[in-house]
């Protein structure tokens, strides 16, 4: 732990100075004048020689000054952290104010030095890694935990990061940090089949801290249950598919009864449900594992949102709804056209389901020169706004009723966002329960095309 500089105590002759006035000083210096001229007077009339009598009285007084000053200068130049010499008058003054400043900056920098200690013992005791980069992408400082969970070695103080941590998901991060405010997630260069997490934040201009910490636990769990969803439902497809063959035969048969058709009705209706389950869920597997697809067609927006508003108007048949096109927008997109026809069909038949009969759907596309942004807007029943934040997560249901009453797996808007994710997009909601719901799909402008 660092030792603060000692801290001397202040001369005795200088403590009646804490509450004096300089005035006190000043009389001291003039009391010693006027005694230096009254010597000079008594002498001068008894000799004669008044007039050189009080000059060599004055030049005595400005010999002392003087030697005051080099006493003062000496000390601050040559031992500033000694005790200061033991001088009277102004000089005794200004020695005093001098080092009482001196001693508290001392001791404030002291106080800061150990909270600096305190603070780079905390880092030094964190399991996460912490490394400091300057404004050159040169390393400044890193914990121990950075040396195993990074590989760092002494020689690297002073290096570029990016010497060290060479990967292209990393480097791409590094230099776009404000792309992923939660970080990244990359391979440890250090040990085989172990993951990192990584996050950075600039500080004082181009300054960099980053914090990294392992996540393979996480990593393998999250891998476990992606392999089990995706396993588990190809297995029900198979069951499902033979189960529901069988009820759609029974349920065909006219001499059937109608108690038993109507058990096979509402069979049906279930099996019908788990086969949408089932189809969502491997598709959220798909867009999770599966980053082949491409993703850079040019989409004809005019064209994809007729055949939405089509296909919106075969499914409102049983609903009654008005619905709205609204096209403002000379843009197109850039993206998978499967992907994001699937996921705008969500949206839409989620405000056709969630909005009571003889309501209002109004679906447009829009752009303000910078954004490209899909709008679906509803007189529904609306969300209460607490419900907002996790309405993308997996079987995420407002209420679980009526959900089941819709038919609803509780996967369209986790579907939503890995597509969204995926063309660097984001959703928005807006919604008041009873006023209905404002969904918008943002797109940055590196993703619309506009023909010249």
């Amino acid at each position: 732990m660092y030792e603060p500089y000692p801290v001397p105590e202040i001369a005795r002759e200088h403590k009646q100075f804490r509450y004096s006035s300089l005035w006190a000083f000043a009389k001291q210096d003039l009391r010693l004048l006027a005694f230096f001229l009254l010597i000079a007077t008594l002498i001068g009339f008894g000799t004669g020689y008044l007039g050189p009598c009080i000059l060599f009285a004055c030049a005595l007084f400005f010999a002392l000054q003087m030697r005051s000053l080099y006493l003062v200068n000496d000390w601050i130049s040559n031992r500033p952290y000694d005790i200061p010499p033991n001088l009277d008058g102004i000089w005794g003054a200004l020695l005093f104010n001098v080092y009482r400043a001196q001693r508290q900056e001392r001791i404030v920098q002291a106080e800061m030095v150990g909270l600096i200690d305190r603070a780079q013992s905390s880092l030094v005791a964190l399991q996460e890694a912490v490394v400091l980069i300057d404004e050159n992408h040169q390393i400044e400082w890193w914990n121990p935990a950075a040396e195993r969970l990074l590989g760092f070695q002494s020689l690297d103080r002073g290096r570029s990061l990016l010497t060290i941590l060479r990967q292209p998901i990393f480097i791409e991060y590094f230099h776009h940090i404000d792309d992923a405010p939660d970080g990244i997630k990359m391979k440890s260069s250090v040990f085989e089949d172990h993951y990192v997490q990584v996050k950075m934040t600039r500080f004082g201009g181009e300054s960099r801290l980053l914090v990294a910490y392992d996540v393979t636990r996480m990593h393998n769990l999250e891998q476990m249950r992606k392999d089990f969803v995706d396993n588990i439902s190809h297995e029900l497809r198979t069951p499902l598919t033979v189960l529901s063959g069988y009820i759609e035969t029974f349920t065909d048969q006219e001499d059937i009864n109608p108690r038993w058709k109507r058990a096979f009705d509402q069979m049906q209706s279930q099996t019908r449900r788990m086969n949408a389950l089932v189809n969502d869920l491997l598709l959220l597997s798909r867009l999770e594992n599966d980053k082949s697809i491409v993703k850079n067609q040019i989409i004809d927006m005019p064209t994809l949102m007729n055949q939405l508003f089509d296909d919106a108007q075969a499914y409102n048949v049983d609903y009654g709804h008005t619905l709205n096109l609204d096209i403002d927008s000379h843009c197109d997109l850039i993206g998978s056209d499967s992907e994001l026809a699937s996921a705008f069909t969500n949206l839409i038949t989620n405000a056709i389901k969630y909005t009571p009969k003889g309501g209002t759907v109004t679906i447009g596309w829009h752009d303000d020169g910078e954004q490209g942004i899909l709008t679906v807007q509803d007189t529904g029943i609306g969300i209460d706004p607490k419900h907002l934040p996790r309405l993308t997560e997996r079987f995420y249901r407002v209420d679980s009723a009526r959900s089941r009453q819709t038919g609803g797996t509780g996967l369209g808007l986790a579907i939503v966002k890995h597509v969204l994710m995926q063309h660097n997009a984001h959703l928005e909601i807006e919604s008041k329960e009873n006023q209905g719901s404002l969904f918008k799909v943002i797109f940055p402008k590196e993703r619309l095309y506009k023909m010249l």
